[in-house]
């Protein structure tokens, strides 16, 4: 085989896994670690300026506010899954998938939702008001079962993020609490704080630059990558906070706030509803993203209906 034609195989090979889909882990079940991070507490962010997006434009947010010091967890998920089935609040069966392109029906836990504005924009998808999918109950890569009545989440997971809910799910669970999905803008803020370097905002939470233990992304090779190999997999929430866990060693990697990860192991859906798109948007990058990815000012999206083992949420209020 000549080196031109190595040279192309290696190239194509490489696309392929740029490209590749969300690794599925829904086969992995590692040892419960506990963090010692609480996933019921809250971090007050007071009012005022902050630098804003890649160009640290001057922000300002004229109110204090409250955030998640982590994401959600698959037990807190699990709980609400339960106490709304119980009000009447969710069902558990089919319902309807409706994109731009095709609809279909999938089985999983859902409620009503009251629609958005549709201004006909091009490219823009209609959601219109009716019951939506909030968590799938038969797919792969699933860290709650049901089991007919009950929802629960696998023991060993408990503590990970929560995962797999889609937009309407993220947003069913803040406001069942009374809270609500933070905005773009209070999210970047809680994640980077006021702090100015050399005239730049912070690009990572904990500051300027990135170790392999500073957050869990993609061959980060954090423990649980030395446990399963390049696969990947979530880590527990506040997994990075300068304790050692079985000879491996983490930085902590709080925000300036408090908060645990603003950067890497999922990405989270934050509340905005933009006019003329339907699209939703999430930040933070996942334990599939690369470092480059993990910067506060960078963000994805997709439609209110996606759900991924790579994307969860906290909560504001």
């Amino acid at each position: 085989m000549n080196r031109a034609l190595i040279l192309l195989i290696l190239a194509a090979s490489l696309l392929l896994t740029a490209c590749a889909a969300a690794p599925n882990v829904s086969a992995i079940t590692p040892p419960y670690i506990e963090t010692g991070i609480d996933p019921e507490a809250w971090a007050l962010v007071p009012a005022g300026d902050f630098p804003y997006g890649q160009h640290d434009h001057i922000t300002k947010v004229d109110y204090d506010y409250e955030i998640m010091v982590t994401t959600v967890t698959n037990e807190q998920f699990a709980r609400f899954l339960n106490e709304a089935l119980a009000a009447g609040l969710i069902q558990v069966g089919e319902v309807t998938i409706e994109t731009k392109k095709r609809n279909w029906d999938e089985t999983g836990a859902y409620g009503y939702y009251p629609g958005d504005r549709y201004d006909g924009y091009k490219h823009e998808q209609e959601i219109t008001p009716g019951d939506k999918l909030f968590f799938p109950t038969e797919a792969e890569g699933l860290r709650i079962q049901f089991d007919g009545q009950t929802f629960r989440a696998i023991h060993e997971y408990g503590n990970h993020p929560a995962t797999m809910m889609t937009w309407f799910g993220a947003n069913a669970y803040c406001q069942f609490y009374d809270w609500r999905l933070p905005t773009e803008i209070e999210w970047e803020k809680a994640a980077r704080g006021t702090e100015l370097v050399n005239g730049r905002g912070l690009p990572f939470p904990w500051g300027i630059h990135i170790e392999r233990n500073n957050a869990n992304f993609y061959s980060s090779t954090d423990l649980f990558e030395k446990m399963f190999g390049k696969l990947g997999n979530t880590t527990p929430v506040g997994f990075f906070n300068g304790k050692t866990y079985d000879g491996y060693q983490t930085l902590d990697s709080a925000s300036p706030y408090g908060l645990y990860d603003m950067a890497g192991n999922v990405w989270q859906w934050t509340g905005d509803i933009y006019p003329k798109q339907h699209y939703r948007h999430m930040r933070g990058g996942s334990f599939y993203s690369y470092e480059v990815d993990l910067r506060v000012w960078k963000f994805n999206s997709a439609g209110p209906e996606y759900y991924s083992p790579q994307v969860g949420f906290r909560c504001a209020r």
